[in-house]
């Protein structure tokens, strides 16, 4: 008897335009969880999301939340079978500067990358969109070839990843009935580098919090009134500047309390995977004069990206910034800063800090206002268990290549919710790249990497359907 895998495998081949396509029509809705202005795009992108997901045999529903809705799919479940929960999100960030996009952020174009190969660029291509779509397909080749998925398969898609899933943890609560599984899959991560698919065994933790310096309720005259009031713009800089001591360090009170290193064999392990400093670099377009990374004194680049707390300024406003000269005292000065977080830190502590390190550095005649929008602890996931073996060997033959065991420096707030929500350990399987510029101007997601991940992922579904036998 042929192995039904084997037509699964065929069909996906013989899709790979209609998979561009319809990935297409994925990415054209601008569902920026983040603008109100885009509510009504977002429920459409989830509205077209369910029909396609329906349109392969499963059910689908969209389900309202406080806010953006959340897609929940599944097959018919037996008992004889171990069921998979899909994790993804069909909602995207901000396309936001929008003159650093070569092609509009929602108008889906193929075109060749620096590197020499074919890409779809676009906003959400490789967070989440593309990397949702490569299950998909896999999904829908299994329904309509294989016989039916080889696995209980729940898809749970949400609106508000972006946003720091505000909504997520009260409807993992409500339907946890719905949701029981044995494991969780995740696809929104990337692979080391090109050629070098990888599992993630760790996220940083996030903090990201907004500090308001106000002097007046609106600009004042800088001649008429310079040298008598507080100018926010230069004690915000002062502050910001602070938050550093010179070798890098974040200089919060007790921000490294708790701080845990990777253990010898992570450590040794990092170091065999021949990451190259100079093609990193290149990678990420640096501009002239300004080649050289930085980062926290005494530690490689992969230990500050993977293993290290961080403290990031993310936006920073204050006074005029059109063109010419306006000369005033701003009303006030806004930063938001973000702390990527390792294990060990408390997020809540850590945003404790950060309100005291405000409070005690800024001086009298300004106004602080702090508001705060995530805290996320960081994750680490087991990397040598049965799940993890199954999730190489899919990889290993959808890739053509084995898999490498990596930490990330991104924050995905659903891996700890799916622990401590539904007791669920999650499997990171990145199909994205370190140069897919996923939250800048052109985004995207090598199709090769779309036709990879969906073979891992067809594959991943038979050989998780065969565990239980």
């Amino acid at each position: 008897m042929s192995d039904p895998l084997d037509a699964v495998l065929a069909h996906l081949e013989s899709r790979r335009d209609a998979a561009i396509a319809d990935l297409g029509e994925f990415l054209r809705f601008p569902s920026v969880s983040a603008d109100p202005r885009r509510a009504a795009d977002v429920k459409a992108c989830a509205e077209w999301l369910a029909a396609r997901i329906l349109a392969t045999g499963l059910t689908a529903e969209v389900i309202a939340t406080p806010g953006h809705p959340i897609v929940l799919a599944a097959n018919q479940h037996r008992a004889d079978r171990p069921t998979v929960l899909l994790y993804g999100h069909y909602d995207v960030q901000p396309p936001d500067p929008l003159e650093g996009w070569t092609t509009p952020p929602f108008e889906p174009t193929v075109r060749t990358t620096p590197a020499g190969t074919q890409a779809i660029y676009a906003r959400g291509t490789a967070d989440d969109k593309g990397q949702v779509w490569a299950h998909m397909e896999a999904i829908a080749a299994w329904q309509s070839v294989g016989g039916g998925l080889p696995v209980n398969l729940i898809c749970l898609f949400e609106g508000e990843e972006e946003i720091d899933s505000h909504h997520l943890a009260e409807f993992l609560a409500r339907h946890e009935q719905r949701l029981g599984a044995d494991i969780a899959v995740i696809s929104d991560t990337n692979g080391l580098a090109r050629g070098v698919p990888a599992i993630t065994t760790g996220l940083r933790g996030l903090v990201y919090s907004e500090v308001t310096l106000r002097a007046a309720a609106n600009d004042l005259h800088s001649g008429i009134h310079g040298g008598a009031v507080r100018n926010p713009a230069l004690s915000m800089a002062k502050l910001l500047a602070d938050l550093h001591d010179p070798s890098g360090r974040v200089n919060l009170d007790g921000f490294y309390d708790g701080v845990a290193p990777p253990d010898q064999g992570e450590h040794d392990a990092w170091a065999k995977l021949g990451f190259d400093e100079t093609t990193y670099a290149a990678g990420l377009q640096l501009s002239r004069g300004a080649e050289t990374l930085a980062g926290e004194g005494g530690f490689t680049t992969l230990e500050r990206r993977w293993a290290r707390p961080t403290c990031d300024v993310c936006g920073l406003t204050s006074g005029y910034q059109g063109p010419g000269a306006k000369t005033i005292i701003p009303a006030s000065a806004t930063a938001k800063i973000s702390f990527r977080l390792v294990p060990g830190q408390d997020p809540l502590g850590v945003r404790a800090a950060l309100e005291k390190f405000v409070h005690d550095r800024c001086p009298s005649g300004l106004a602080v206002t702090i508001s705060h929008y995530a805290a996320a602890p960081a994750v680490l996931l087991d990397h040598r268990g049965k799940w993890a073996s199954i999730a190489s060997q899919a990889i290993a033959r959808g890739f053509g290549a084995p898999p490498v065991f990596i930490r990330e420096g991104l924050t995905i707030p659903v891996v700890n919710l799916l622990k401590n929500k539904l007791g669920l350990e999650t499997l990171l399987l990145g199909f994205g790249l370190p140069d897919d510029s996923p939250h800048s101007p052109n985004e995207k997601f090598d199709l090769d990497q779309l036709r990879a991940g969906a073979r891992t992922a067809a594959i991943l579904y038979q050989k998780l359907g065969d565990c239980l036998q």
